[in-house]
This record gives C-alpha cells, sequence and structure tokens, in this order.
C-alpha cells in the first residue's frame, strides 16, 4: 500500500519522481504528492487529490524541476481523502517535508503529549512525526539525524513505517528509516535514489541496498551512510536487481493483467529450466530444505488473499506426493490465534512481495518460538525471505496488475516441484510441467470465447458464484476472488457439496453459477449440483476437462495430470474477471480499495 520515492543529485527531479509514481500507481493509492528543491534552497510543494497524471499536470504547470525531492502516493488509512490529508506532510515551520508508509499506533497520544500548542491541518500520523522532528530538531536543538531517531524510538512497538525526510536547511540529504515496510536506497554515478519498491527506480538504477527494521539512512548526491537500530554504522549489502526496465510496461497490451495472464505460460517454462536440469533431475532446491522439511511431522502454509488459495493447492501435492501432513492458514488469524502446534512444525510462507505484514508478524512469531521456516516469494531481497531460514523463488517476474494471476500460477508450481522434491508424484513431473506451458498458451488464446461467457453471463449481474470440488473448491475460491475483487461483482466460491446447506437458497432466476469440473472422482457429484441450481433458474457456466465433458458445457479445458489441473482451471477465471471489468467500464488493474502489497496489518 502506498508509495514512496526520492531523489537527489539528479540533474531533473521532477521527471524522475513523476515516472517513479506511475511505476507504483498499481500499489494502489489515491492521492500523490511531491516536494522538490534545489542546491540553492528554491522549492516546490504540490499535492493532488485522484491519479498522478494529475499531480503531473499541476507539477509542470508550477514549472520547477529540482534537483532532489520526495514523492508519495498515499492511500488513505487516518483521514479522508483530501489534498491536506496528502503526502508529503510538512512541519508548521515549513521546514521539514516527510512521506510515509505504515501505519503509527499511538499517534494521537504522541500529538497530546509533545505537540499540544502545534497547529495541525491534516488528519494524519505522519503530520505528528514530522512535527515532532521538527521540534526536537529546532526546540530542543538536536541534528536532523537525533530528532529523527527520537521521533522513531517514541512509536508504538505495533507501528509499521517506511519513512523518507528532507530538511529545507540541508539541500541535497535525505533521511529515510524502515520497520515493517520495505525500504530501498539505490545508488549509481548520477545520483542516489530510494523507494519502496525497486520497480519505480529501475530505470535510474539497478543497483540497490535494502534497508533492514530500526535502520537509518543519510543519503547524499555521492554517498549513503546506514546506521543500525543501535547507531551504530553498519554496511548493508549491496543487489543487483536483474530486472528490464521494459518488463514493468504494458507493451502493446491495453492492461498489465491481461500481459500478466498471457505470461503464465512463459512463467511456468522459466520455472521449469529454473527447478530441472537437462535431464529432468531436480536442481536449485538444497539438501537442508529437504532434509529439515523430511524431519517436520507436520507444514504449516502461513499466506493471505491469492497466496492462500494457492496454499490450499500445494497442501494436496504435500500430503499425497511428501505423505507430510499439512494445514493451511490465514496470516491474519495465525498471527494473533495461533493453534496448537504439533511437535515439529516446519512453517512455509508463501508471498508475492516478500513484504506481506500478516504473514511477516507469523514468521517474527514462530522464529521465537524456534521452528524453521522457507519463504517462497516472487521477490528475493524482499524482508520474508531475508528472515526465513529459507527462501525459494517463484520467478513470476514483476506482477503489476493488482489482481495476481502469474503469481499464483507460479506459487502453485514451485509447491508441485518442491513436494517432487520430498516424494513422488507418480508422472514425469518437467515432462507434465513442459505441456502445462503449451496449454496455458492454448486457453489463453481463447480470448473471445471468455469475453462472450463474461457478456452474457455476468451483464449487469451483481452477484454470481464459483463452486467445485476437491481441488476444484480450492480454485473456485481463487475464481471468486478475482470475479469480485476488479469487476465489484459479489461472487462467492466454495465447495458445491455446501450448496444444499445453505447457499441454495440464493439461487434466483439468471444467477450465474460457474462450475469447474476437472476431478473425476468426483465429477458426477458435481454435475448433480450443476443441475440443482439449473432447476432453480441459475444461469450454468460449465469449465471442465476433456475427459469430463458433456454437451452443452461453456469450456472444454486441455488435459495435463489431475493434480495439475488447478493451473489450468483458473485461467478462464482469470479471463472472465479481466472481460466482465472492461464490459463494466472500470480499471481492471487499479481495483478501487485495493493495493498490490499489504504492507500494515
Amino acid at each position: 500500500m502506498c508509495g514512496i520515492v526520492g531523489v537527489t543529485g539528479v540533474e531533473q527531479a521532477l521527471p524522475c519522481l513523476l515516472h517513479g509514481l506511475q511505476k507504483l500507481e498499481y500499489r494502489g493509492y489515491d492521492s500523490a504528492g511531491v516536494y522538490l528543491m534545489d542546491n540553492a534552497g528554491n522549492d516546490a510543494y504540490i499535492r493532488e487529490k485522484g491519479r498522478v497524471a494529475k499531480l503531473a499536470e499541476k507539477a509542470k504547470a508550477n514549472g520547477f524541476i529540482g534537483t532532489s525531492g520526495i514523492a508519495h502516493t498515499r492511500w488513505a488509512t487516518h483521514g479522508n481523502v483530501t489534498i491536506e490529508n496528502a503526502h508529503p506532510q510538512k512541519s508548521s515551520d515549513d521546514r521539514f517535508y516527510l512521506v510515509h508508509n505504515g501505519v503509527i499506533e499511538n499517534y494521537q497520544e504522541l500529538k497530546a503529549e509533545y505537540l499540544s500548542g502545534v497547529h495541525f491541518v491534516s488528519e494524519t500520523d505522519t503530520e505528528v512525526a514530522v512535527q515532532l522532528v521538527d521540534k526536537f530538531a529546532t526546540e530542543d536543538g538536536l541534528s536532523n539525524v537525533e530528532a529523527f531517531r527520537k521521533m522513531i524510538s517514541l512509536l508504538g512497538d505495533n507501528s509499521a513505517y517506511g519513512f523518507l525526510l528532507i530538511d529545507t536547511k540541508e539541500p541535497g540529504t535525505l533521511f529515510a528509516a524502515k520497520k515493517k515496510s520495505p525500504l530501498l536506497v539505490g545508488v549509481s554515478d548520477h545520483g542516489n535514489v530510494v523507494t519502496s519498491d525497486a520497480a519505480a527506480m529501475v530505470d535510474v538504477t539497478k543497483e540497490f541496498i535494502e534497508l533492514h527494521d530500526g535502520d537509518i539512512a543519510i543519503i547524499k548526491p555521492d554517498s549513503v551512510a546506514v546506521y543500525d537500530a543501535q547507531a551504530e554504522p553498519v554496511d548493508r549489502q549491496h543487489f543487483t536487481l536483474e530486472i528490464d526496465p521494459e518488463d514493468t510496461d504494458k507493451g502493446a497490451y491495453p492492461y498489465y493483467m491481461l500481459k500478466e495472464i498471457d505470461e503464465q505460460a512463459v512463467v511456468a517454462r522459466n520455472i521449469a529450466a529454473h527447478y530441472f536440469d537437462e535431464e529432468g533431475q531436480l536442481q536449485g532446491i538444497g539438501c537442508a530444505i529437504t532434509d529439515k522439511m523430511k524431519e517436520a511431522d507436520r507444514l504449516y502454509i502461513v499466506a493471505a488473499g491469492t497466496s492462500y488459495h494457492a496454499g490450499l493447492v500445494g497442501k494436496r501435492y504435500f500430503e499425497q506426493w511428501a505423505k507430510i501432513p499439512t494445514e493451511v492458514h490465514i496470516a491474519s488469524e495465525f498471527a494473533y490465534d495461533q493453534p496448537m502446534l504439533s511437535a515439529k512444525p516446519f512453517f512455509i510462507f508463501l508471498s508475492q512481495s516478500g513484504e506481506t505484514a500478516d504473514s511477516r508478524e507469523v514468521l517474527y512469531n514462530v522464529k521465537k518460538q524456534g521452528f524453521p521456516g522457507l519463504t517462497l516469494a516472487n521477490v528475493m531481497n524482499s524482508t520474508l525471505t531475508r528472515e526465513a531460514d529459507f527462501a525459494l523463488p517463484v520467478l513470476a517476474g514483476p506482477e503489476i496488475a493488482v489482481a495476481s494471476t502469474k503469481a499464483y500460477t507460479a506459487q502453485v508450481l514451485v509447491q508441485a516441484i518442491l513436494a517432487s522434491a520430498l516424494g513422488n508424484p507418480g508422472f514425469d513431473l518437467k515432462a507434465e510441467l513442459a505441456k502445462v506451458a503449451v496449454e496455458i498458451s492454448a486457453i489463453t488464446d481463447e480470448k473471445e470465447t471468455f469475453k462472450k461467457i463474461a457478456e452474457t453471463a455476468l451483464k449487469d449481474q451483481k452477484s454470481a458464484f464459483y463452486i467445485g470440488r476437491g481441488l476444484d473448491a480450492a480454485v473456485s475460491l481463487e475464481a471468486a476472488l478475482k470475479l469480485k475483487e476488479i469487476s465489484y461483482v459479489q461472487t462467492e466460491g466454495f465447495a458445491a457439496g455446501e450448496l444444499k446447506h445453505g447457499t441454495i437458497s440464493l439461487i434466483e432466476d439468471g444467477t450465474p453459477v460457474f462450475a469447474l469440473l476437472t476431478q473425476k472422482k468426483t465429477a458426477g457429484l458435481l454435475r448433480g449440483e450443476v443441475a440443482q441450481v439449473a432447476a432453480r433458474g441459475a444461469n450454468t457456466v460449465v469449465i471442465t476437462s476433456k475427459s469430463l465433458t458433456k454437451d452443452g458445457d461453456a469450456f472444454v479445458l486441455p488435459e495435463v495430470a489431475e493434480l495439475l489441473m488447478p493451473i489450468l482451471a483458473v485461467i478462464p477465471a482469470q479471463l472472465i474477471a479481466y472481460y466482465a471489468t472492461l464490459d463494466r467500464n472500470l480499471d481492471v488493474d487499479r481495483p478501487r480499495n485495493l493495493a498490490k502489497s499489504v504492507t500494515v496489518q
């Protein structure tokens, strides 16, 4: 949620910052702002509600370019969507400007205790933070770093922050700090940058330093100094982001989501190439991981949202192939209501960003208890990958659309490969993955079919259902999430056998019911449940595998190994959601109220 960019020492700060904000639009936001200055102390402060394009228009009309600055896209938490609440927030004497990702839980108490005489113009917790820095620097005579550190020391234990501060009395210097919220420093020969997401600044540099919790960094045009939570200087390891800036562009596609749906075939091939050698032998999963997992008497998959749904599919692989009992838990629930654990648990954390706050809270808790854990994430060098005992990449590549598609597929695939390293799937997994990639392309080539399904089944509908049994029930949850999160059609996904236990009362004439049918064992049962809703007026849309098809089915999936069918079955749901959203003239990539990376609890 929200996005931070900052630059210093560049020739033209404004274009760089605006481009960075545009790259962060996928994260979800409702206002944006920028503060600019040059080495002579000239400055500009511009904020706007709505899209970055409106901010850019306003900023360009101002005419000031600057050589350093900070900028932000805000997703409203404290206070309504107003220009006054947009970031950067500033101190009342106009000396300090601050952008902030995260939540300061005790900001009201700090405001009452330290700032009772200060006039506030916003409702934000961020303004409290910048006013505190100003008080400690101006009234108490502390240096900028000391004032910054003192402000941070007063924040509640559960507060989360990524801060980027600039002082008008110290042109060209940025001050950054983080806790539970990602923040990177990028270094180059033509100026340094700060960002909450490397993709925003990959056009400037591919060389980054990841700040750790408690770190404070001082960034100047030609230097970066990092201090840990004990104020000791530290040398944080640099990493090079292996990404082509073009990978974060839409290219010829109208939306990122459609591009990312199409990329799933390539993702499957890349994953197979990474985890198998030319002879089909597994590679890239060390013995340290598999040995530790084999010692476990139970696996606990912890995730949120789409990653949780991927975990439900992965559970079947670990139990059937590796013969290890597996539980899947919602991270936000597990973090504060930990269930009774087995004697030798092993934790698997699924995360697209590697920064999911709820999952990180669970990781922190289980590490204190001495339990081992593995993170599967799309972003290596992220917090969850760095802090877990082990980490493996899911190799989906940059995913920009808020609604996850290829990251889900990648997580399912990597779980399958990991489970095969622990047991025996009973077939040649590498060969089957090659087939999966081919069949994904075959499905995505049928876009017109899914466009028609969306337009006919969902036209003017306010609710819909996805049903299935077994693995199809797990996929139904993800399918329903895709439709509801971008088209705003209230959609429920659930095990089809539950229909008769209450939900069938919601079926009316024309209610869309999408049935996923790829599991042979339960095919007959699911056909019966489809008949039940059809008898009550539902508009049924059956998506099935080739060997289970019957006349009247809406779409027939090509076949791969049955346990891998969830990878194919989800793609029609992704495309149906995409076209239903277009039919409603909604923004596919940036649905309302949502953010790509949920970094606050």
